[in-house]
C-alpha cells in the first residue's frame, strides 16, 4: 500500500445537548475550523476531509480549506453510529473511488486544543504501533470514587481502597476524546481503532476539555484563551 495519510474530521449535523455544536462560534470562529486548521498545519496529511451529512457544515468546511468529497450516509449520521462506523464508511468510499491511504487520523470537530504538533507526534508513533490514543490522567484516583444510591446515602465504589493512600494507587488515564491515529490495515482487520498495539499519547489537563454542556463550552473558552495568552500551548 502507498504511504498516503488521511485526516478524517467527523462532523454530523445532529446535536442534542448543544444545538449546532459542531459549527457554534468558539472564541470567534466555528469550532470545526480549529480541527481543520490543526490538520492542515500538521503538514503531513495528503487529504484533510470532513465527513458530514449537513450542507451548512460542508460549506464551512470547504471555506476553511477541507475536502467534502461525499456526504455521510443516513446510517452513519444517526445517533447510534460509532466513530468506527464513520471511519469504515469513509475508507470504503475512498477505496471504491480508487483511492487508498496507509494511515489516518480521525479528528473530532469540537477539539480546539488540538495542534499540528500533537497530530505529528501521534502519526509518528504509528511507526512503532498500530494505533494511537491521546489520554490524560484522572485528576483524582477513580479507585476512591463514591456512589450515591437511590436512598441518598453515599457508598464507596471500591471499599477495599477506603484507606489506601492516593499515591499508592496506580495512575489511571482516560480517553481525551480528541482524535485517534491508526494504520489502515490494522483498522480494517479489527474494525476499530482499539487494536492490540495501541499506544498512548499523554496530554496535560490544560490541553483537554470535554464539551458536552454550555458550562463545558465556557470552561473550554477560558482554558483556550489562557493557553494562547500565556503561550503554554504546544
Amino acid at each position: 500500500m502507498n504511504d498516503k495519510k488521511l485526516a478524517i474530521i467527523t462532523a454530523r449535523g445532529g446535536s442534542k445537548r448543544i444545538p449546532g455544536k459542531n459549527i457554534r462560534a468558539f472564541c470567534g470562529k466555528p469550532i470545526l475550523c480549529y480541527s481543520i486548521e490543526a490538520a492542515q498545519s500538521a503538514g503531513i496529511f495528503d487529504t484533510v476531509m470532513v465527513s458530514t451529512d449537513d450542507e451548512t457544515i460542508a460549506d464551512i468546511a470547504r471555506s476553511a480549506g477541507a475536502d467534502v468529497p461525499f456526504y455521510r450516509s443516513a446510517r452513519t449520521a444517526g445517533d447510534y453510529a460509532s466513530t468506527d462506523d464513520v471511519i469504515m464508511e469513509v475508507l470504503q468510499t475512498y477505496r471504491e473511488r480508487g483511492e487508498e491511504f496507509s494511515s489516518f487520523c480521525c479528528i473530532y470537530p469540537t477539539a480546539p486544543f488540538i495542534t499540528g504538533q500533537r497530530l505529528r507526534d501521534a502519526m509518528a508513533l504509528l511507526e512503532e504501533a498500530d494505533s494511537v490514543m491521546p489520554v490524560v490522567p484522572f485528576s483524582y484516583p477513580p479507585q476512591r470514587g463514591l456512589l450515591i444510591g437511590q436512598d441518598g446515602y453515599v457508598t464507596r465504589q471500591y471499599p477495599e481502597h477506603a484507606l489506601t493512600r492516593s499515591q499508592d494507587l496506580p495512575q489511571v488515564y482516560h480517553d481525551c476524546g480528541q482524535f485517534y491515529a491508526c494504520r489502515t490495515d490494522a483498522f480494517l482487520a479489527a474494525g476499530t481503532t482499539d487494536v492490540a498495539r495501541l499506544v498512548p499519547l499523554i496530554l496535560s489537563e490544560l490541553e483537554v476539555q470535554d464539551i458536552d454542556t454550555l458550562t463545558d463550552w465556557e470552561l473550554a473558552e477560558l482554558k483556550y484563551r489562557f493557553l494562547h495568552q500565556t503561550g503554554g500551548h504546544q
